[in-house]
């Protein structure tokens, strides 16, 4: 298998991932509830231009526009016979990106949840959801992608599917879940936990980690966990630009570049080594992380009193009687 991705990880210690891909489409006209993956065929000129912006920032991992590509996504869209398609012409356009960077750029394919809950708590079964998201990843290899994104995950069971289809497409992956529930996942997974979710599996991640959620001081501290559980473990921060804020009918998010770029910092000083933005980050806070990262200079750990200095308050403080684990999936972000 070729693992480029953990080629470049090995040359260079520390990567920096890409940005938003939401909340930048809708800063350039995507309506509300229309689905993203289809400007791969509609406006593939609009797709382009934000992953060449994120590389033109110096990101070194893009991730395809597909994040609701799975069938039982796009059938909330009528698309669900159009899973191949979509997903092949996301990586395509983003390869096309990569190609001509000019220096290695890994083309993700980003993998988001079904949205559908498991067996009992709903109709959706194991064999179901790797059916699903196998028939993703094929559209996502075929156009390119280096490696499968298997991002903002809220329970374990749609983690190991997600695994186990990337593995039967051959494929290297990672997987990144999203803690916005009193420093738990919706569904209950703890960040210590994490890492350990494929451990049966006869393929294991490239990077594991935690993205979305609710702020960068909240995610640095899953961060700290998941690192203080599994110190070989590759991780991955991949934060929102602070917290959104409704103006209107506009959603703002508080974090500034200087706020992310300090982010950077904390992050690596925390063990991540696959840092990037996530809901609210511009080309703009990608540039402010990579100037980050390239003038780091390795810090002493940090504490999360020393966190919630630089970047703000918890938003929903870790809580450990906040539920037991509970089996199912979200719709995600």
């Amino acid at each position: 298998m070729n693992n480029r991705l953990e080629t470049l990880l090995a040359e260079k210690g520390h990567l920096l991932a890409d940005g938003a891909t939401g909340t930048n489409f809708f800063e350039m006209g995507l309506g509300p509830g229309d689905p993203p993956e289809m400007w791969n065929l509609d406006q593939p000129e609009k797709v382009t231009k934000l992953h060449q912006d994120f590389v033109d920032a110096g990101s070194d991992i893009i991730l395809t526009n597909s994040f609701g590509g799975t069938r039982h996504r796009l059938k909330l869209h009528n698309m669900q016979d159009r899973v191949f398609e979509l997903n092949k012409a996301a990586a395509a356009l983003a390869r096309k990106v990569a190609d001509g960077a000019g220096r290695t750029v890994i083309v993700a394919g980003s993998v988001g949840p079904t949205g559908e809950l498991f067996e009992p708590m709903g109709a959706l079964t194991h064999e179901d959801a790797v059916s699903s998201f196998s028939d993703q990843i094929a559209g996502l290899k075929a156009g390119g992608a280096d490696v499968v994104w298997i991002e903002t995950m809220s329970s374990m069971e749609e983690i190991e599917c997600a695994a186990e289809a990337a593995i039967e497409n051959d494929m290297p992956y990672v997987y990144t879940a999203s803690f916005d529930t009193a420093g738990r996942t919706m569904m209950g997974v703890k960040p210590a936990d994490l890492p350990g979710a494929v451990a049966e599996q006869k393929q294991q991640p490239v990077a594991v980690g935690s993205n979305c959620g609710v702020g960068a001081s909240d995610l640095l501290v899953t961060t700290l966990a998941m690192t203080d559980a599994r110190p070989d473990a590759v991780v991955v921060a991949k934060a929102n630009a602070g917290i959104p804020v409704l103006h209107g009918e506009h959603v703002h998010y508080s974090g500034t570049p200087e706020l992310m770029a300090d982010y950077v910092k904390l992050a690596l000083d925390s063990g991540a080594r696959i840092v990037g933005g996530c809901c609210g980050n511009s080309p703009a806070h990608v540039k402010a992380m990579r100037d980050a990262m390239d003038g780091y200079k390795r810090g002493a750990r940090p504490t999360v009193d020393e966190i919630v200095s630089k970047l703000g308050a918890l938003v929903s403080p870790p809580n450990e009687n906040a539920g037991e684990r509970r089996r199912g999936g979200r719709r995600g972000r």
